[in-house]
Formats: C-alpha cells, sequence, structure tokens
C-alpha cells in the first residue's frame, strides 16, 4: 500500500495583502537600503573624481591620489593603528577598497545581492570602527556598528524586493540554488 499526498502548487499560492503597516515597514526598509547604497556608492565616486567632499580634486584616485593613504596614515589610532597604518597607500588596499565601496553601493542600490553585499560592507565597517579604537565620541559605539547593524537586518527582511530588483534577482537559478547570493 502507498500513500499519496495532494498538494497545491505553490504558484496558486497567493501571499496576503499586506496591511499598511507592512506596507510603511517595507518601504522604510527598502529606503535605509537605498540611503547606504549611496552611502557607498558616493564613497567610491567622491574618492574616484574627488568630488570636493571628503576628498580634494588633487587627491583623487584618477589623478594619482591613494583612496587609503590619507585616512590609514593620519585617521588611525588604537591597538591596530600599526597594522593598518602598513596597509596604507598600498596598491592592493586601494583597489579592494574601492572595488568594495563600488559593488556594495551598485548592489544596494539595485536590491540584488543584499546579502553578499551587507557581508562584505558589514566587514568593511567594522574595519573601519577597528581603525579608530576607541571612537571619538562615545566609549564603544560608532555609526560603523550601527550601519553594519543595518546592513545586517536589511540581508535578513529582503530589502532588495522593495523599489529594488531584488525578486527578479531571487527567481535566478544560480541564486535559487545558492541562497547567499540573494
Amino acid at each position: 500500500m502507498t500513500a499519496t499526498t495532494e498538494r497545491t502548487p505553490a504558484a496558486t499560492i497567493t501571499p496576503a495583502a499586506d496591511t499598511p503597516r507592512e506596507r510603511a515597514t517595507r518601504y522604510l526598509f527598502a529606503g535605509l537600503r537605498l540611503a547606504l547604497g549611496w552611502v557607498f556608492l558616493w564613497a567610491f565616486l567622491d574618492k574616484v573624481f574627488g568630488l570636493g567632499f571628503a576628498t580634494e580634486t588633487k587627491n583623487a584616485w584618477i589623478n594619482g591620489g591613494s583612496p587609503t593613504r590619507g585616512f590609514l596614515t593620519h585617521g588611525t589610532a588604537g591597538p591596530f593603528k600599526d597594522f593598518y597604518a602598513g596597509m596604507a597607500g598600498a596598491a592592493w588596499a586601494d583597489w579592494l577598497f574601492m572595488i568594495g565601496l563600488a559593488a556594495i553601493g551598485t548592489a544596494l542600490m539595485l536590491g540584488i545581492g543584499v546579502r553578499v553585499a551587507a557581508a562584505a560592507g558589514g566587514l568593511m565597517l567594522v574595519m573601519m570602527w577597528t581603525a579608530a579604537l576607541p571612537p571619538t565620541n562615545n566609549p564603544f559605539m560608532d555609526d560603523h556598528l550601527v550601519y553594519a547593524a543595518v546592513l545586517a537586518v536589511l540581508a535578513l527582511v529582503n530589502a532588495g524586493d522593495t523599489w529594488g530588483l531584488g525578486r527578479a534577482w531571487a527567481k535566478l537559478d544560480i541564486v535559487q540554488r545558492n541562497g547567499w547570493l540573494r
């Protein structure tokens, strides 16, 4: 004797409609994702072109400046100061930093690969936090740790699905086989 079970195909199950609170929450997380994406993407653009905010035009990467030299030489403090100072201006550090800023910012802005972007962005932010220990305005907490926590939340709630390409991205075979790419 064999048992047979009937299943309703997933395609026929309609998700419950969003409540106003759920919709507002999705929009809030999407806005946070876009805001943090812009923080990373802007840092990349400013360091490449020297748009006059954190980076002067003469220090732009396209003008021969190093995106890591200034901060890692003059902005570091605490127990890891020498570790980070040793990386200052190294070509490999410049390239990794800039690729990271561009990739994290782009992924967050588009809403694709948010989990990978959150992990990489969180790592970058925690490293920046450790580069200047202790923080100047608080014994422990600063904006780098807050941003890292927000990135983790954005990954957990699939924030790329709202105002982003996250839903379409999630349908790709490679993403379905490798959930960490979500």
